[in-house]
């Protein structure tokens, strides 16, 4: 079964859940930015959580499906149609061989996703299908996606589905540029930062600059971040989600194709569900942060997770598509 790709697409890519067991070797942990909509994707077809499919960030975007194939999308709310039949976002549907899906650029929100039952079948490289696009290796040929490219999938069986397609309902609505409340956990170095600084971290708002990629978010708030005497720290491991100050004070936040060592302090770490709705918002737009104790950060990370276990069960149980939350 093929994908075949229409656009050139350079950051649209093929991501899974990444290299976390790469990090201590160099390596960017990387996959989907928004894991949130990317599991989403995965449980309205059937996949398990690792299975690979598409990030997309550049629009419009277009595909042509070879064989009969059930898909989702899921991620920023692009304006989606197969063929000439508008699909809403959280959706799956499934199409005919010949038929083409156009998503147009989302209303709100950065990437979309489009997943396929059996998952793209792209070789595993260190651990995972992801692409790495700064080592070039991973995904489909270790690039983003250009016209022609046929992608492979893996096939997987699908249980009934209505004409129309299902999807999911009552999820919680993408932050727009207004902003969002991120919350994080103290990290090594906060204790190093001034008192003037902790209460700036937490009080002022913080805009996303357009140094804003898979890498990292440049952040800039009035106020800059201040240590309270200079340090000169060896680089060491960093992780998606820590909160960096270098000299100009101004903080950036590693994202999924996080840098694996680095010599700024750190003021914080972002808790993962977070960091899904972060990837959505477009530069311009503002953050707070909040900050939360180790056992308010575990609660959400469970309940997080126990929501997506949730809502696979429910798929394995009915052997339908037909989900709501």
């Amino acid at each position: 079964m093929m994908l075949e790709v229409l656009t050139n697409a350079p950051l649209n890519t093929v991501q899974d859940l990444g290299r976390p067991r790469a990090i201590p070797f160099g390596v960017s942990c990387g996959g989907a930015m928004d894991r949130n909509a990317f599991a989403l994707g995965n449980i309205l077809v059937g996949n398990a959580p690792d299975a690979a499919g598409l990030e997309i960030a550049f629009f419009p975007f277009r595909v042509r499906f070879r064989q009969d194939c059930v898909f989702a999308i899921t991620g920023a709310p692009a304006k989606v149609r197969l063929d000439a039949v508008p699909l809403p976002s959280c959706w799956s549907m499934k199409a005919r061989p010949g038929q083409t899906l156009v998503m147009d650029a989302p209303e709100k929100g950065m990437r979309s996703y489009l997943a396929v039952a059996g998952g793209l079948d792209v070789p595993r490289v260190l651990g995972g299908r992801a692409t790495d696009i700064k080592g070039e290796f991973g995904g489909f040929e270790g690039r983003g996606l250009q016209k022609g490219d046929l992608l492979p999938c893996g096939g997987g069986k699908t249980g009934p589905m209505p004409a129309n397609g299902v999807g999911l309902s009552g999820l919680a609505p993408l932050p727009d540029k207004n902003g969002m409340e991120l919350h994080i956990l103290p990290a090594a170095e906060y204790g190093e930062f001034t008192e003037q600084a902790q209460a700036c971290l937490v009080q002022q708002h913080w805009r996303i600059t357009t140094h804003a990629n898979r890498v990292g978010f440049r952040l800039e708030g009035e106020t800059t971040l201040q240590t309270r005497r200079p340090l000169n720290l060896l680089s060491h491991g960093l992780l998606p989600g820590t909160v960096q100050v270098p000299p100009s004070g101004q903080p950036i936040i590693q994202m999924a194709d996080a840098n694996t060592c680095g010599g700024y302090p750190k003021i914080g770490i972002v808790v993962e569900p977070d960091l899904s709705f972060l990837s959505q918002i477009p530069p311009g737009g503002y953050v707070t942060f909040r900050l939360i104790d180790q056992d308010q950060a575990l609660a959400r990370l469970r309940a997080h997770r126990q929501h997506l276990r949730q809502l696979a069960e429910q798929v394995s149980a009915t052997k339908t598509y037909i989900l709501t939350q």
